[in-house]
């Protein structure tokens, strides 16, 4: 059986088409959770071979909690997923994951977490910056010291707009 993985069309406050960073996160997930590696470029529009009903279930599990999650129903992921990454890649990438929903937190706190010292914070930010999993590891929730929002792969304006669908910030009334 070959299931097309598609970027579905969700409409959400945060964007009325799937954006690059929605679709990298469902594939990175689908790839996860099937324990498939997909080309770096797959995350546009893929066909990729899944075979069993087991893995059909298992990606309708995935879809189903990313709707639940834009329709404000569901505040934390329970997607089992193959880990990747280096040691210090999955030790931040495990600190993103408790981060809780609504709230944020900053790079320097985090860094403080993990027991990393602050010339620490470069290599933080590019294991931030390095996780393929965008909303089931909440790398939005990362803010810098004065607020600001920092860097994030799906854009900083889609990153303000996830928080505050997460009710962490205020929207935006222009």
């Amino acid at each position: 059986m070959t299931v097309s993985l598609e970027a579905p069309a969700v409409e959400t406050d945060v964007s009325t088409r799937p954006s690059a960073s929605y679709v990298r996160t469902v594939l990175a997930l689908f790839a996860s959770v099937l324990e498939v590696r997909l080309p770096a470029a797959s995350y546009v529009y893929v066909v990729t071979p899944v075979t069993g009903l087991d893995a059909v279930r298992r990606l309708a599990e995935v879809i189903r909690q990313l709707e639940a999650y834009f329709a404000g129903d569901l505040t934390r992921f329970d997607i089992p997923f193959a880990t990747s990454g280096t040691e210090f890649q999955q030790r931040v990438w495990r600190a993103l994951e408790e981060i809780p929903y609504g709230t944020t937190t900053t790079y320097g706190a985090l860094a403080q977490q993990l027991g990393l010292t602050r010339d620490s914070i470069q290599a933080l930010g590019a294991a931030i910056g390095a996780n393929p999993l965008l909303l089931v590891r909440p790398c939005h929730r990362v803010i810098g010291a004065d607020g600001s929002m920092r860097g994030y792969a799906g854009g900083v304006e889609r990153k303000v707009k996830l928080l505050a669908h997460e009710g962490a910030m205020q929207p935006a009334l222009f």
